[in-house]
């Protein structure tokens, strides 16, 4: 096939579906010369989720518009990033990302032989790469080395020395791997464009640079390995896939930071050239979708409900996973992950006489399932006229019945369309004959004159966005807290309205991704 391609051929595979390409002209002149070097490199971190598919698809359209393509193991990189990877890890951690890596790539039936592995240390240990560093830094400003990464070197307080070192062997790798052109996400491209002004000032070639668009997560956001909610793992069983596809944020005719519909956009169509929305006979059946536009056009319309979508991407899913799954059942691989990622120790149990301790240890934040919600409509309560049933969009195939008690203190006209904020893994009970399936936080005074007011999260925030108490990020909720518990009451406890009317648990910030989640004026409330 890539013999019969023409240059402008290889060029449109090349460019399909990227976000950006710097250099564009440079490119097509050595299409017209010969076969362009490319590479693509990860660095050895967190375990690669299923957003990986994406540079393996394109990888699979580098290699069919005959590129010599060369993937990076960029482990000496997963330690400068303020330690991702610790030194002791580091080798386990790159050889499971060789071996999961292909299992990706010959999932999608890319042949391994037309490519090139390399680990970074092989040869950024090396005398010549080692005094090009040093050269590199004597040019570099801290400020060009911190902005550069800024989108991928992880931001602290009182960051690291080995952060700014990041982008420069980044920058350097592309003359080492003797490459033609570097490929990476658009989060990269200030790396990208701090290689294109430094390289040359060391007497070296400044390249091309290609960039596909970030996948967004499952919940709106980037897809991330440290934040479980927003990634499917590679290795998650078929029931967690499920699950987590059930909560993934997919509004009914909302095509923005839809990540279930990025999916099937720059993963299924390039690999397929088709996608089937499965659904049942009486809704008109199975439906195949050639052109990503129309799928997208009839579900911006509501012709697609999201139920289908997410049942349809489950099970195109599942078919990438499934040979990757089959590969890591062996006694060798699960040896290998387990000891690259050793499950992080559980606090001691305290004496069989004060067990109280060892519960009250577990009482973080990270355990509550709380998420931003949009109200979609709002009605009295059949049989309690002190009570709302609102149905609130959390990001789910249908919004949530939630039962509230704001009628004395918000008229249902404000709360059409809201956004809110909901705890979402209670467990569902039944207020006056009709079952609550989340509760609705809002602030509250106590005593004489009682004002109730629902957290507002940041504007611009989507259904099904996670709220997360500063600081625990990285935790999982529980599926669903157990009553006997009482998770949520032993938390709500520190539960607390700021000077500033921020909500805080033990004053760190309720927050989403956007920022601050707040009440409009109750000053020094409670939460409830």
């Amino acid at each position: 096939m890539t013999n019969n391609l023409s240059p402008e051929e290889k060029y449109d595979l090349i460019t399909r579906n990227l976000q950006e390409v710097l250099g564009e002209e440079k490119l097509k002149e050595i299409l017209k010369e010969r076969e362009l070097k490319i590479y693509w490199g990860t660095a050895t971190t967190g375990k690669p989720h299923v957003a990986y598919f994406v540079p393996m698809s394109k990888i699979a359209d580098f290699l069919k518009a005959g590129c010599e393509v060369t993937i990076l193991f960029a482990d000496l990189h997963a330690y400068l990033d303020n330690m991702k990877a610790p030194w002791d890890l580091l080798e386990l951690r790159t050889q499971y990302y060789e071996q999961v890596i292909k299992a990706m790539l010959e999932s999608i039936e890319v042949p391994l032989e037309k490519l090139k592995f390399v680990k970074g240390t092989d040869f950024q240990l090396s005398r010549e790469y080692t005094l090009d560093v040093y050269k590199l830094s004597s040019t570099v400003t801290q400020h060009d080395a911190k902005k550069a990464g800024a989108e991928v070197v992880k931001q602290v307080d009182h960051p690291l020395l080995s952060g700014l070192l990041y982008p420069g062997l980044q920058a350097l790798d592309e003359e080492y791997l003797k490459v033609d052109a570097q490929f990476g996400g658009v989060d990269q491209r200030k790396i990208f464009t701090f290689a294109e002004k430094y390289l040359p000032s060391l007497g070296y070639t400044k390249r091309i640079h290609m960039m596909n668009p970030m996948v967004p997560g499952l919940t709106g956001g980037k897809m991330s390995s440290s934040e479980e909610e927003s990634k499917i793992d590679l290795l998650d069983r078929k029931e967690d896939v499920k699950k987590k596809l059930k909560k993934a944020f997919c509004e009914p005719g909302n095509i923005e930071s839809n990540g279930v519909l990025s999916f099937v956009k720059h993963v299924i169509f390039p690999l397929h050239s088709e996608f089937v929305i499965m659904k049942d006979a009486k809704w008109g059946g199975d439906k195949t979708y050639t052109v990503f536009g129309d799928l997208e056009k009839d579900f911006a319309e509501e012709l697609v409900h999201p139920g289908d979508l997410k049942n349809s991407v489950e099970a195109a899913l599942n078919k990438l996973m499934d040979p990757i799954r089959k590969k890591f059942e062996s006694p060798e691989l699960r040896k290998l992950t387990n000891t690259a990622y050793p499950a992080q120790s559980k606090p001691k149990a305290t004496a069989k006489g004060n067990p109280k301790n060892a519960e009250e240890d577990e009482m973080v934040p990270s355990r509550l399932d709380l998420r931003v919600g949009k109200v979609v409509s709002v009605e009295k309560h059949p049989e309690a006229d002190s009570l709302y049933l609102e149905k609130i969009d959390v990001g789910e195939a249908e919004p949530r019945m939630v039962v509230s008690g704001l009628v004395a203190f918000v008229p249902a006209s404000e709360l059409q369309d809201r956004l809110v904020v909901l705890l979402c893994n209670l467990k569902p009970q039944k207020m006056r004959g009709i079952e609550s399936q989340a509760m609705l936080l809002c602030a509250s005074t106590e005593g004489e004159g009682r004002r109730v007011e629902p957290l507002d999260p940041p504007a611009g925030s989507a259904p099904g966005e996670r709220v997360f108490v500063e600081g625990y990020e990285a935790g999982k909720p529980d599926d669903e807290l157990k009553p006997k518990k009482k998770v949520f009451e032993k938390l709500q406890a520190d539960f607390k309205i700021s000077g500033e009317c921020v909500a805080q648990w033990n004053q760190k910030n309720f927050m989403t991704k956007l920022g601050l989640v707040t009440c409009k004026s109750l000053k020094g409330g409670n939460i409830s």
